[in-house]
Parts: C-alpha cells; sequence; structure tokens
C-alpha cells in the first residue's frame, strides 16, 4: 500500500508502516529525523494526487485548538491581530485534507474548532490506550477506516513539576520531554511510537 503521512518530520508513523513493508512517505515543510529518501520536503497540498492509496495527517494544531480560543478574545486583539485569519487558514489546510482524492483517510488533532466548523471527530484516542504512559486526548477523523481499538492500557504517569516560567503542578509529559515536563512544539507533536504502531497493525 502506498501511504502519505501528511505533516510529519519525525517519521514515528511512516517508519511503523514501512516496517510492515508499505510503500510510506513522510512529508512536512521541515526537514525530517528520519530516512530523508522516504521523505517529501515540500508543502503537502502539492501532493495530494500522487497516487496515494492512504492519508495519514498530522495537521498543526495552534491556530485550531480550543485551548487558544482565549486569544480570540477582544483584550488580546491589538497583541494576535491576525490570529482570526491564522484560524481560518489553518481550518482550509485541514479541509483540503480531508476532502483529498484519497480512498482512506485519517486526520489527527487535539480537541479543536473542527467539531463545531466541520463535525465530531469518529473517536477520540490517549496514549494510555496503546501502552505509553502519558496523556494526550487526540480526536480522529476517520475515511473509509475503522476506529482504532487500544493494544495495551496502562496507567498513565503524572510528572509533579516546578518552573519559575510556568505554573508548577501536574504536567502530562513524559519523562524523556524533560525533567520539568515542559517540551517544545516539536515534542508534542510526535505521535506516541504505540499509537503509530496500532495505526500501522490495523490500518495497514
Amino acid at each position: 500500500m502506498k501511504v502519505l503521512v501528511a505533516c510529519e518530520f519525525s517519521q514515528i508513523v511512516t517508519s511503523a508502516f514501512r516496517e510492515r513493508g508499505h510503500e510510506a512517505y513522510s512529508c512536512d515543510i521541515l526537514t525530517t529525523e528520519g530516512d530523508p529518501s522516504w521523505h517529501i520536503q515540500d508543502d503537502v497540498l502539492k501532493h495530494l494526487d500522487d497516487g496515494w492509496d492512504m492519508i495519514i495527517a498530522h495537521p498543526p494544531c495552534t491556530y485550531l485548538a480550543v485551548c487558544g480560543n482565549k486569544w480570540m478574545k477582544p483584550e488580546y486583539r491589538e497583541r494576535f491581530p491576525n490570529r482570526k485569519k491564522q484560524r481560518e487558514d489553518a481550518l482550509s489546510f485541514f479541509m483540503a485534507l480531508a476532502y483529498a482524492p484519497v480512498e482512506r483517510i485519517a486526520l489527527e488533532n487535539p480537541v479543536s474548532v473542527i467539531s463545531t466548523r466541520w463535525r465530531k471527530p469518529d473517536q477520540y484516542i490517549q496514549p494510555w490506550q496503546f501502552g505509553d504512559k502519558s496523556i494526550k486526548k487526540t480526536g480522529l477523523w476517520l475515511k473509509n477506516l475503522p476506529l482504532l481499538i487500544p493494544t495495551d492500557i496502562v496507567q498513565p504517569v503524572f510528572l509533579i513539576y516546578k518552573s519559575s516560567t510556568h505554573k508548577s503542578g501536574q504536567s502530562k509529559y513524559p519523562l524523556q520531554w524533560g525533567s520539568t515536563g515542559i517540551s517544545n512544539w516539536k515534542d508534542r507533536s510526535r505521535t506516541y511510537p504505540g499509537i503509530a504502531k496500532a495505526m500501522a497493525e490495523q490500518w495497514g
């Protein structure tokens, strides 16, 4: 099967499919952390018609996630004057992927405005349902693909952290992302290995 993993620089999902014998490529405007011979460094919208059997897409959530709704309030307009347009552009990008001319499509995003602007996800999944002891509620919008079935339910682990720049408390991020539990956007964007493996096994 020819698989495109859109908006992925890490190749975590791409590698999971390739390990099962599929012709899988990642595509991102960023350089890959994996094998560059299986990476398309370009705007993914230019490659939707390249004969894929499946697309798994991870469109950026910065302007879509509901946790960013506060920045849309009137009191933040001077600070973030382009926020409304950025959200509309992000939504248009998501929908272009959703309506790509491909038989099987999976799009993932956290709790976001997609639920009200288009439709609710077919399911929400958590890393701890697939063997990774972390919490990251993620929605899946599916076309001609079955719901992901949990493979290894474990107890999520919370890290207690203290920080001079962030509110102290419980972190949902795994230990390898830093002793404080605070990570950068690249760390947070990576798919958990257990979820990637389940995608490859159940959808591949």
